[in-house]
């Protein structure tokens, strides 16, 4: 083992029980792949292994990930380009014979087993997530994952709609949601969605849905915002989360600094005209409670 192939962007090492991929981080490397810098994949997670022509007479070596086996590739679902594929390795025309070694090399390393990993592994996943805590500017707010525990969900003044400002800052713990939904920003309507557990239909807009964020030109780029949709699709699905009991608090409730930070918030939205006196007296009444 420990042997090296170096391609275009990337360096793959065979270790004993998986798969290094190292990336570069010059200026032609995609800014996904700077962002990942190294990515362990065990061999059990891998489905198979492919050579194919590529483009400019390259060759391309693809190791194909066993679905739910990678948060990233779950949370991509299909979306990612070919370029921006962390599982392709491309090489030039003239080492082909060189990747078809390696094509049968890897391939021999990778565990006969179901095509899909998910119900094996009770939804949980081989290959580790981006680490955090995470971060990445929206077009309507900014998005926070502490890398454990808490999303948090900041409006911006100019970006956000009034449906989302009425609501408030929104802070969800891990405990509390289901999964997440990725949409590309490299296509018209992209969002980021967290899918809380025992909610009811999620608004059909994301940007009037207080549990997403949208994204724009400039705005939640995929080096920013898939890794961070794989980091909290990872901390949900985790085997060690305990079930949230019935009536159990969220992370924020009773915090006094999210509940200043919510009232100074709310005082806000009243100096601006966004809330009438009475729905301000009511809200502050009802967070105050929460103490």
């Amino acid at each position: 083992m420990g042997e090296v192939l170096a391609g275009n962007h990337a360096t793959w090492e065979l270790e004993s029980d998986a798969l290094v991929i190292r990336f570069e981080r010059g200026i032609r490397t995609p800014r996904l792949f700077q962002t990942l810098r190294e990515r362990r994949v065990p061999y059990e997670a891998l489905a198979s292994v492919t050579l194919t022509p590529g483009r400019r007479g390259t060759v391309v070596l693809h190791a194909v990930p066993r679905p739910g086996a990678d948060p990233l590739m779950t949370a991509a679902a299909g979306q990612l380009k070919e370029t921006c594929d962390p599982y392709r390795l491309a090489l030039p025309g003239d080492r082909e014979a060189l990747a078809a070694h390696w094509r049968e090399e890897l391939a021999a390393l990778v565990p006969p087993g179901p095509a899909d990993l998910e119900e094996r592994f009770e939804g949980g996943f081989l290959v580790a997530p981006p680490q955090g805590p995470l971060s990445f500017k929206a077009y309507d707010g900014k998005a926070v994952f502490d890398g454990s525990s808490e999303v948090s969900f900041r409006w911006s003044s100019t970006g956000a709609t009034s449906e989302k400002w009425k609501s408030g800052d929104r802070f969800y713990s891990v405990r509390e949601l289901s999964g997440v939904e990725w949409r590309t920003p490299d296509a018209p309507g992209g969002y980021l969605r967290l899918l809380p557990r025992d909610a009811g239909p999620a608004a059909e807009r994301p940007d009037h849905d207080p549990a997403s964020v949208v994204f724009g030109l400039g705005y939640g780029a995929v080096h920013e915002s898939l890794p961070f949709a794989a980091a909290v699709l990872a901390a949900v699905r985790g085997k060690e989360r305990a079930p949230v009991p019935a009536g159990a608090p969220s992370a924020a409730h009773g915090n006094p600094g999210v509940v200043a930070e919510r009232i100074r918030h709310l005082g806000e939205l009243h100096r601006a005209g966004l809330v009438t006196d009475e729905e301000f007296a009511a809200k502050k009444t009802q967070l105050l409670a929460e103490l």
